[in-house]
């Protein structure tokens, strides 16, 4: 009688351990599938933040300058999101995350096509899985395409859109990607220890070279200088303009710098946005300040 009691009470957990496992299991993937779509909702998120940034940076360029430059532009900044983001899918993003060699350039992965990345060596992993290509795609497009536009407006005004457009697809195509290589995609500085959280380096400051080897092989606008030497004040048009480009870029920076935590993780994400809003009207502040006392 006991050993029967035994036989049956040992089937009975067996049983019950059989159809709990698969349950168990089955319930860590979905909570691993949940993280994975928030993670790429959080993507999503930033993307658009970012992207919208283009059109601050159309607002205060145009507002700062004279008003017979506004369509030029605005033009400018459409041209720059569009081409410089298909000029990123079919080269940039190969040159940037592809299979290195010597730590210098990608060699694969051009066009999203099946390489280095695809199998995993590069791609973005959370604890949920490795985040599409697609999904991450999109997020260092609209990096690059920022990279673009910093050239935009410190040559406003004085080059003609058709020399933009190949300036523009050559630094996203190319330039960018090489440098952004270097960084996140395995490359000699990262291999030395070098970190970029969000950019400064990789995105901005290489634009802000771009921006400046332009500024200086085009020379200033026509009547900035006076024949004395004298520097003419050449006003923009348009102070709201201005303003509501601020309050865009300043609204896209929340994507810029909180979507590079790269997870939907908000123990991470916190610090950075509380860090984003205080320099950012540390900035504020500042420039208020300094132009009040050195102009009055």
């Amino acid at each position: 009688m006991a050993r029967r009691m035994l036989l049956i009470t040992g089937c009975a957990l067996g049983t019950v351990m059989l159809l709990a496992g698969p349950a168990a299991a089955q319930e860590l993937s979905e909570t691993a599938t949940v993280q994975l779509n928030l993670d790429v909702v959080f993507y999503m998120l930033a993307i658009a933040l970012v992207f919208i940034m283009q059109a601050g940076f159309a607002m205060l360029e145009g507002g700062l300058t004279r008003s017979k430059n506004a369509a030029n532009i605005m033009m400018k900044n459409i041209a720059d999101m569009s081409f410089g983001i298909v000029a990123y899918f079919l080269v940039g993003f190969g040159l940037m995350y592809g299979a290195s060699a010597a730590g210098l350039i990608g060699t694969d992965s051009f066009a999203l096509m099946p390489g280095s990345y695809t199998d995993g060596l590069t791609a973005p992993v959370t604890e949920a899985g490795a985040i599409p290509i697609g999904v991450d795609f999109m997020y260092q497009a609209v990096f690059a395409a920022t990279a673009g536009t910093i050239v935009s407006g410190a040559v406003a005004g004085r080059i003609k859109f058709i020399a933009f457009v190949a300036i523009s697809v050559a630094l996203t195509a190319v330039i960018y990607p090489i440098v952004g290589h270097w960084v996140w995609g395995g490359g000699w500085l990262s291999e030395l220890g070098y970190t970029d959280f969000a950019g400064s380096s990789v995105v901005h400051m290489t634009g802000g070279v771009a921006a400046l080897t332009l500024a200086a092989i085009l020379g200033p606008r026509r009547g900035k200088f006076a024949p004395d030497g004298s520097a003419r004040v050449i006003p923009g048009h348009s102070a709201p303009l201005v303003a509501l480009g601020t309050f865009i870029l300043f609204f896209g920076w929340f994507g810029f710098n909180g979507g590079s935590v790269l997870a939907a993780d908000g123990v991470a994400v916190a610090p950075v946005l509380t860090t984003t809003t205080l320099a950012g009207c540390a900035g504020g502040i500042s420039a208020m300040l300094f132009t009040w006392i050195r102009y009055g």
